[in-house]
């Protein structure tokens, strides 16, 4: 077993690879961060042993995922380590799929056993954007990739008044609609439609007070642009406000991997994230919106009429 007490943190991330190449899992030795709060990164520690270097859970948690692994967890080696555990991640990824939508997004699917609503670096930055676009008061919410319905479960939760809001979901996969609506069966002012979000005129359902997508729009079958202008333009109201999610996150094997990835790239890259993410602000504020972008695993961008 490696005792990495001593070591610079580029030279263990070198050796932990060169390791999960040939290995599923690995573990190593590292200094307590318990015994050492307010303690920053990188600082030397006098311990009984000697002089050690300081390193929190947080960055033993980030390395892992940048190694592709799951952290396991750690126990105490004496009083003044703990041993640190790492587990390879297989390719257990609905990205990697090349399936229809029923197959890749619907109720027999890897994606259906996500649930974000029970991932913090999601939770908390979309509550706090329906905190800011004031949910209570958006009488119409319309969501774009509806899915299960995750993003309605939260707004149950958090109204004050849910029952007299009006909620409508849209997704094109009919195994995941058939899942919203039975979550949602006992809930009249909740309705769900299977169609394609470029058609939304074929259903004929009016203006919005707010409107909701996450991780729909940047499809590559979709023109992000072109959808997002038309939202805004026939699908929400003057004084409407709009929640965009763009994914900045890989599901894996049970797991939030940080960082937008794109084809041909074994990185995390991302370009098309940031090129949305500027053009939806640019547009909305040109619609004389009042634009926050918040969030790390999902960025959101927040948008509410300043009319």
């Amino acid at each position: 077993m490696y005792d990495f007490s001593k070591t610079p943190l580029y030279e263990i991330e070198h050796i932990l690879q060169a390791l999960l190449q040939e290995k599923k899992d690995v573990s190593f030795i590292v200094p307590n961060p318990d015994n050492f709060p307010s303690v920053y990164n990188g600082n030397t520690i006098e311990t009984s042993q000697g002089e050690m270097i300081h390193r929190g859970y947080k960055t033993w948690v980030d390395l892992a995922h940048q190694l592709r692994c799951r952290m396991l967890t750690p126990h105490c080696q004496d009083d003044m380590c703990v041993v640190v555990r790492y587990e390879k991640l297989s390719e257990d990824s609905f990205h990697s799929l090349d399936a229809s939508a029923e197959e890749k997004y619907g109720e027999n699917s890897i994606f259906s056993t996500i649930h974000k609503n029970e991932e913090s670096g999601f939770l908390h930055y979309y509550t706090q954007a329906l905190h800011n676009v004031h949910v209570d008061k958006r009488v119409r919410i319309l969501n774009l990739g509806v899915n299960q319905g995750d993003e309605f479960e939260l707004i149950e939760n958090l109204s004050k008044n849910f029952e007299n809001l009006e909620l409508i979901g849209i997704d094109y996969c009919q195994s995941a609609i058939e899942m919203a609506q039975k979550r949602f069966q006992h809930r009249k002012n909740v309705t769900f439609y299977t169609a394609d979000i470029t058609k939304l005129a074929d259903l004929d359902l009016g203006m919005f007070d707010l409107v909701i997508t996450i991780g729909t729009l940047q499809s590559t079958n979709l023109s992000f642009q072109k959808v997002l202008m038309d939202i805004v333009q026939n699908r929400l109201k003057r004084d409407g406000a709009i929640i965009l999610g763009f994914p900045n996150c890989r599901w894996i094997d049970g797991e939030m991997i940080y960082g937008a990835m794109m084809k041909n790239y074994s990185f995390s890259e991302m370009s098309n994230l940031y090129k949305d993410v500027n053009f939806a602000k640019k547009y909305l504020q040109q619609k004389k919106f009042r634009v926050t972008i918040t969030g790390k695993d999902y960025i959101f961008v927040t948008a509410t009429s300043i009319l």
